[in-house]
């Protein structure tokens, strides 16, 4: 009985032998450092968390900054991802940018919860050509005028003071560039939607995710929504009225309902198609597994089809 054992045993790892089993893959390893739009930080953030998670050697670096900067940190090699929330210029792309989108959101137009024409704000809304005149043309100069009214209180228009995204998008829906935004210049996301709620006469923009609470899902506390009257009828009917939640408006981009621009395409860009095998793993796994935490972070999945032709494009197919 031993003998038997002994020759089948034998027999086990000689047929081992024969057929070696192909070694595991060494785990990803590496550092991956991102820069630039506000609007990406929180999914990026949230990316992050969720990769390292299965690939705990991989260390990534996310720091916010506006658009700009992460374009520019990309093409100058300062880091491999650049965030950003608008379209890539031809004039960029020609200095080396690939990107590849990776979600969507927008941007909402917001002023303060202790504005004192609100209701009538949200029982209106303001047109597309209201918006033009208050940041492009500086036209009306009383709240009175923008809701056709007599008061006189003044509108006090703020904008963004850093190259982003948001103000490139917003501007895009007014049929400008963020160079014709008027108002006053407040850095940062965070920045613009402390001063539209710290002042009742403030109107704004900010990307969803820093106008939404991302625990309650409403506004954040302080600030109001101003909706888009979409067809003219100086009133918020209920088929544009879905600003309640970060989950009514995100609905309403992803069936079409909102706008694009103000709704717009968020995207990565690095110098080149990416070679490290870190970072080209990063954005791998972000359009594939990575989609499935989209839309509980307040953001927007981008279409299979959509996903399937940047994943091409990484593989440089």
């Amino acid at each position: 009985m031993k003998k038997a054992f002994v020759l089948i045993l034998a027999g086990l790892m000689a047929a081992a032998a024969a057929f070696p089993q192909t070694p595991s893959p060494a785990p990803l390893q590496g550092k991956i450092s991102l820069s630039g739009a506000w609007a990406l930080y929180p999914m990026a953030i949230k990316w992050a968390e969720e990769f390292r998670k299965t690939n705990p050697k991989v260390r990534i670096d996310i720091q916010a900054g506006g658009a700009g900067k992460g374009l520019a940190d990309a093409l100058s090699g300062m880091v491999d991802i650049g965030m950003v929330s608008r379209d890539i210029y031809p004039a960029e792309t020609a200095k080396g940018a690939f990107p590849l989108a990776v979600t969507k959101d927008g941007v909402v137009a917001t002023a303060s919860a202790r504005h004192p024409f609100l209701a009538a704000l949200r029982a209106k809304g303001l047109t597309r050509a209201a918006f033009i005149d208050i940041w492009i043309a500086g036209k009306p100069l009383t709240w009175g005028q923008a809701l056709g009214t007599s008061d006189k209180a003044p509108i006090r228009v703020f904008t963004r003071s850093d190259s982003c995204g948001a103000s490139e998008t917003w501007a895009a829906f007014l049929g400008g560039r963020q160079e014709d935004l008027g108002g006053i210049g407040v850095y940062g996301d965070p920045g613009l939607a402390d001063a539209a709620r710290r002042d009742p006469l403030a109107i704004g923009y900010n990307n969803i995710n820093f106008a939404y609470d991302a625990k309650t899902l409403k506004p954040i506390e302080g600030l109001a929504i101003v909706p888009i009257d979409l067809n003219g009828n100086r009133r918020i009917d209920a088929a544009e009225n879905f600003y309640a939640t970060r989950d009514d408006i995100t609905k309403a981009i992803a069936a079409g309902r909102y706008p694009s621009p103000p709704a717009r395409d968020l995207y990565f860009v690095t110098k080149g198609r990416p070679q490290k095998p870190a970072v080209a793993a990063f954005i791998r796994w972000v359009l594939t597994e990575g989609q499935a935490f989209v839309p509980a972070t307040g953001y927007i999945p981008l279409a299979k089809d959509k996903l399937a032709a940047e994943l091409n494009r990484l593989a440089g197919k």
